[in-house]
């Protein structure tokens, strides 16, 4: 009998106090949900609802805007509305309550994305990006990970992760408090280094390869996408932690990656003549007052 979880492999079997965290652990899988990742078709596990989700993203989202120099003005919002609706329309998300935004920070050439569709770009990604078809990669590796469910998914395994260090400390009870600690330690580099930081460059990497296809299924070339990460490779040159360390792909992994991806991607692409690519606008120094919030 198949007893895996989300496509997991059955646990092996332990003795002792040692158990009380896999126990646990398989407890909470077998009450957690499972979900598939559009277009990649992976096996996810959900410990959290989508209505809490959604709640959850919408209060951070909230909260972050309002702590933010959040850019009025239409030169710099109007590229990153249009091209984050036309994404959004074709991720087929209707109960998404889909917003974009844009927070003045040059020295960020970041965007993040948070569940139920709430999407921010920073300004400092407008010099990287360039133009209107390499916003698009952006915009599209954002809206990804909110299709995908990745905040929830991180939450999900970072629950795990709790409830494995409860596991251990249990135990341990009998050891010294010297190797107890030790133990501990160990065990949230590892968790750190061997669990998180992997996971969370997995799903980077999906999102890259789910954003090539809603850009390309909005009407945007994906070749851009490429065109991106060389340039902010360029940019970043000498600056980025090695990637086993990193929450993100490598510069040379991604390409290779969006490499490998872009027959596909392609298959899903139909030139728009609404789409028209060009330049974004040039980001001031400072925004004017009457541009921020």
């Amino acid at each position: 009998m198949d007893t895996s979880i989300c496509g997991g492999r059955r646990p092996r079997r332990r003795s002792g106090a040692r158990t009380v965290g896999v126990v646990v652990a398989v407890g909470m899988l077998a009450l957690a949900g499972c979900a598939t990742v559009p277009y990649t078709n992976r096996s996810q596990l959900m410990m959290m609802p989508v209505s809490d989700e959604l709640a959850l993203g919408a209060d951070a989202y909230r909260e972050v805007l309002s702590n933010a120099k959040v850019v009025r003005s239409p030169t710099l919002t109007t590229p990153v509305v249009a091209i984050g609706n036309r994404i959004a329309a074709v991720a087929e998300r209707p109960d998404y309550q889909w917003e974009f935004a844009v927070i003045d920070d040059p020295k960020q050439a970041n965007a993040f994305a948070l569940p139920g569709g709430k999407v921010a770009v920073y300004t400092g990604i407008f010099p990287v990006a360039q133009d209107t078809g390499a916003l698009a990669a952006v915009m599209a590796h954002e809206v990804a990970h909110a299709l995908a469910r990745h905040g929830a998914e991180r939450m999900s395994q970072q629950q795990l992760v709790q409830i494995g260090a409860i596991g251990l400390a249990v135990g341990l009870g009998g050891q010294s408090a010297a190797v107890r600690n030790t133990a501990m330690q160990a065990f949230g580099l590892g968790a750190q280094v061997g669990v998180m930081l992997p996971f969370s460059r997995s799903q980077e990497a999906e999102a890259d390869h789910i954003g090539l296809i809603l850009m390309a299924k909005a009407g945007y070339d994906p070749e851009y996408a490429l065109k991106l990460w060389e340039r902010m490779e360029q940019r970043n040159e000498g600056q980025s932690p090695p990637e086993w360390l990193s929450t993100h792909p490598g510069y040379g992994t991604r390409q290779e990656n969006i490499r490998k991806w872009m027959p596909e991607a392609k298959g899903y692409y139909r030139a728009d003549p609404a789409v028209q690519i060009t330049g974004l606008p040039a980001v001031p120094k400072a925004q004017a007052a009457a541009g921020r919030q």
